[in-house]
């Protein structure tokens, strides 16, 4: 086993630091954060100074730390010398956990903000005049403690917290996360996506993109609730569909002539069965989605299908329902 320490009082193990927590303050974060984040009833004074504490958390991120104790990584070398206002391990862990969810709510605000005046500085979204993909997915983080808020069980029976996320990207541009939301473990992946979808297209909007916007899914947002939102915000959406029998009747109203062939780049070819592995073919029918709702929710779209010929006898089918939100309306 190999272990380096660094702890000479003159040198910074992590110079690029300065230029990172420079822009940063540039952008406003340690403003925003004491602005918005006011954590009310905190004792042991864990709610003082919630900028500072804040900028030690995102600086030791950015240094490789993992975890609260990682945090210690700021206090070594001359970075005292460098930067003001760090804050021990032991501190910054007591300031975690005074937050509640509605604090969640407060530091998720700030973020958004920063996001905003980020992109003012830096070209986050290079291509946002012509489109912008909003990608919308969930996870559950498995955490410990009885104590903590919101953990429980959810549909991956480990013991968590669900959290939501939205990240913004076009052709030319990495994703960037323009939207989050912390919720308890046993919450549903749908829950609450149609108010964050709301929020990320207002965020994409401030960080002047003027495109279009396109809301993509897999078919657990697949809800009128997340169709509303998108068309209510002027997007667009793709959103896959999960097999229903609805879907498949109208799948099998599309006559044979009608599918086009297509072959993947990277498509295998089985010399023994004298086929292409990955051979598929494509086609689309028009299809109303929420039927069982009131008719504001209806909504008449493409239902793009791409079906695999695995066997002579058998066909899989995977469906992807796209729309061009309320344009496409009957």
């Amino acid at each position: 086993m190999t272990f380096a320490a660094f702890d000479d009082s003159n040198l910074l193990a992590h110079g690029g630091l300065a230029t990172a927590v420079r822009l940063a303050e540039r952008c406003g974060l340690p403003g925003l954060v004491r602005e918005t984040v006011h954590l009310t009833g905190a004792g042991n004074g864990a709610g003082a100074a919630p900028d500072a504490k804040a900028m030690s958390l995102v600086a030791g991120m950015l240094a490789g730390a993992a975890s609260i104790d990682d945090i210690d990584v700021l206090r070594h070398g001359a970075m005292a010398k460098a930067f003001r206002g760090v804050r021990a391990p032991s501190t910054l862990g007591s300031f975690l956990h005074a937050f509640t969810w509605g604090h969640m709510r407060q530091l998720q605000s700030a973020a958004r903000a920063f996001t905003c005046n980020l992109a003012g500085h830096c070209n986050l979204l290079p291509g946002g005049d012509q489109i912008v993909f909003l990608d919308i997915d969930s996870k559950v983080k498995q955490v410990y403690g009885a104590a903590k808020q919101g953990a429980e069980h959810g549909y991956t029976k480990v013991r968590g917290l669900h959290f939501q996320i939205v990240t913004a990207s076009t052709p030319v541009a990495v994703p960037v996360i323009v939207a989050s939301r912390l919720r308890k473990g046993s919450a549903s992946s749908a829950k609450g996506a149609a108010s964050l979808i709301a929020e990320a297209v207002k965020a994409v909007r401030a960080m002047g993109a003027t495109g279009m916007v396109v809301v993509r899914a897999d078919s657990a947002f697949f809800s009128h609730k997340v169709v509303a939102a998108c068309r209510h915000a002027g997007a667009r959406f793709s959103l896959a569909v999960a097999q229903r029998k609805k879907v498949r009747e109208a799948i099998a109203t599309i006559p044979e002539d009608a599918w086009t062939s297509i072959k993947y780049p990277k498509a295998v070819w089985d010399a023994d069965e004298q086929r292409w592995i990955s051979d598929a073919e494509v086609a689309e029918v028009e299809y109303t989605a929420f039927t069982g709702k009131a008719k504001k929710y209806r909504t008449t779209a493409r239902l793009p299908i791409r079906r695999v010929r695995r066997w002579p006898w058998q066909n899989a089918f995977e469906a992807l329902w796209t729309a061009v939100g309320y344009r496409l309306r009957t």
